[in-house]
């Protein structure tokens, strides 16, 4: 097999193919490290309209860096995995006071960097700086191990670096990282693999021995728990209550309603009594249904229910938050709520439109 061979047919084929992204445009190393951390665990086509937002927000690394978190966290609300963008706004700050705002254009310099890991810094290295760095990624990984009938991970990321690097001496790195991703994307999918139009089957190992689908190893999935949780839309003078999630937790500094986990054998508006004079150190009453949603975190499920309920007595504190405010529900498109509360939202609307 002629690793070069490869090499111009991936990229023949990615140069034919020519996938418009926006982040394709130009080699800004700001606008590539900000399309590589939202390209993290999400996919392409959720991505774009969020990267295009982003930079009309933040077009420069300055104005990300002395932005406050809350317009942060709004910006890139809804695309979940929210510690990324505060990475990106410690990061960009970093950026801006010890490598006078340009991203550094060295492995050992970018590896320091909160958020930036081998991946991150390769892709940054290799598409903004055109240096042979190669990528590695899931993509990437079957790829290698269907053309090698690789396996075992520590080989296939050794096998799949050498040749990447052998790739790059006649190849831009831009180009064949790009082209392997895209190509283990499109063509080399994990479950439907097209190995009838796949450039690279007359080559690929796998396919001539007709085992495709046992590689990569699959790695078993361990199955994530659910819990019930419960929140309540507190009213007083047409108003409701929000509470700012701290900063050191999961989901820190987004918004959201009161409530939490409900524990074994409690009623769901027991434990919304509970849960409230808990956080906020106030009772409430006339507690009415709104609906119920189901969403999926990387590790848990949730089955999240409303319910809309008055404030009745008590002097709110944020006992286990940073902050709480009273707003107009119409004032919720100020301020920056995790995807599960969204959901929720639109149920609240719903109910308001029918029992008005």
């Amino acid at each position: 097999m002629n690793n070069n061979d490869i090499a111009q047919i991936v990229i023949n084929w990615y140069k034919k193919e020519n996938f418009a992204m926006p982040w394709r445009t130009n080699s800004n190393p700001y606008k590539i490290w900000i399309s590589e951390i939202m390209l993290q665990q999400t996919q392409v086509n959720t991505v774009i309209p969020f990267y295009i937002k982003w930079l009309k927000r933040f077009p420069t690394i300055n104005l990300l860096a002395n932005a406050k978190i809350d317009d942060v966290l709004k910006c890139w609300e809804g695309l979940g995995y929210y510690s990324r963008a505060h990475n990106l706004h410690n990061t960009a700050k970093e950026i801006v006071n010890k490598h006078n705002a340009n991203l550094p254009n060295n492995y050992s310099d970018l590896i320091k960097l909160k958020g930036i890991g081998d991946y991150t810094a390769s892709a940054i290295l290799s598409i903004a700086f055109k240096m042979p760095h190669p990528v590695f990624d899931g993509n990437i990984r079957r790829v290698f191990s269907r053309l090698f009938i690789l396996k075992e991970d520590s080989k296939i990321i050794i096998k799949a670096k050498k040749e990447m690097l052998k790739y790059m001496q006649s190849c831009d790195p831009s180009d064949i990282n790009q082209a392997m991703m895209d190509f283990g994307r499109l063509i080399c999918s994990p479950k439907k693999p097209q190995c009838n139009i796949c450039v690279l089957n007359k080559l690929c190992k796998a396919h001539i021995a007709n085992d495709v689908l046992s590689y990569p190893q699959s790695k078993k999935k361990q199955a994530k728990p659910t819990y019930d949780v419960v929140v309540g839309f507190i009213i007083k003078d047409n108003k409701i209550l929000i509470s700012k999630r701290k900063k050191n937790k999961q989901l820190g500094g987004l918004w959201e309603l009161p409530g939490g986990k409900k524990k074994k054998k409690e009623r769901l508006l027991d434990c919304l009594r509970r849960e409230v004079l808990e956080e906020l150190d106030i009772q409430i009453d006339q507690s009415k249904k709104i609906g119920k949603i189901k969403h999926q975190y990387s590790h848990f499920n949730i089955n999240l229910t409303g319910f809309q309920c008055h404030y009745q007595k008590g002097i709110p504190k944020p006992l286990s938050s940073d902050e709480i405010k009273w707003i107009k529900f119409n004032e919720i498109k100020d301020f920056a709520f995790p995807a599960s509360t969204l959901k929720l939202f639109t149920l609240y609307e719903a109910y308001n439109r029918h029992h008005t």
